[in-house]
């Protein structure tokens, strides 16, 4: 299994929710990982609970993310972290702009600059994007950030012919919505978010994208997974809107 062919991973965003529930189980399949966000306390319980190797790091410091692996060999990646801000083009802020192409898109593209050579001189790796729905649909809101997970999407697909050639494997994966902390982020009230994004739903569990991740990890090795959508059976995408106007 490819498992077996990989020693080590480092994965992003990973204090909470997918990023966590993800160092879980690719400590399970013996990896050793690398677990990387800016809350240390809570990478401290990651790492009692599966011996991972913590980093308190501000993913949009370029340079605190060269000193972070320059020394380590990443056979798996996982480009989990990211951030959302409401509104659309009409109504985002500068800051708005700035922090989600500098977490979404930014960190996304120095990480695999900075990991992918080793994988290419070693003829061995995996990088999963975790990107989303966004990417591929269009609906109402959130316009920068439908933005940096298009490009994270068309980056996904430009890696595999970065890597031609040689035994890369590359995966983007598109959730719907999923149970994390993201939303109450968002509205800086984790109980709002709950109530408002979740009670009554039946939305992904940060559990079912680790799943999908240990599948395309887990596929043999001459075959690449590039792209899942997983989405809740009751959620739809996309949608036609025609405004009538008489004017």
């Amino acid at each position: 299994m490819p498992f077996s062919d990989y020693k080590t991973a480092l994965v992003t965003g990973a204090s909470t929710g997918i990023g966590a529930v993800t160092v879980e189980r690719l400590a399970k399949r013996g990896l050793h990982v690398h677990a990387v966000a800016r809350n240390a306390d809570r990478l401290a319980d990651l790492a009692r609970r599966t011996g991972c190797t913590p980093y308190a790091v501000d993913i949009t410091d370029t340079g605190a993310l060269t000193d972070l692996v320059r020394d380590l060999e990443v056979d798996v990646l996982i480009n989990n972290a990211g951030v959302s801000r409401s509104g659309n083009i009409l109504t985002a802020d500068e800051f708005a702009i700035d922090e989600q192409i500098a977490v979404n898109l930014q960190a996304v593209l120095h990480l695999v600059r900075l990991v992918m050579p080793g994988m290419v001189e070693r003829d061995l790796g995996h990088i999963v994007n975790i990107s989303s729905i966004a990417a591929v649909y269009n609906f109402g809101g959130n316009t920068i950030y439908h933005a940096t997970k298009a490009a994270v999407h068309t980056l996904s697909r430009q890696l595999r012919v970065d890597g031609y050639g040689r035994r890369i494997r590359v995966t983007e994966v598109c959730p719907g919505r999923v149970e994390t902390e993201i939303f109450g982020r968002l509205l800086g009230d984790m109980e709002a978010a709950q109530r408002e994004y979740y009670d009554g739903y039946e939305s992904l569990k940060p559990e079912d994208v680790a799943d999908t991740i240990e599948f395309a990890i887990d596929a043999p090795r001459h075959v690449n997974v590039g792209h899942i959508e997983i989405m809740p059976t009751f959620q739809v995408p996309g949608g036609l809107n025609f405004e009538r106007r008489t004017d």
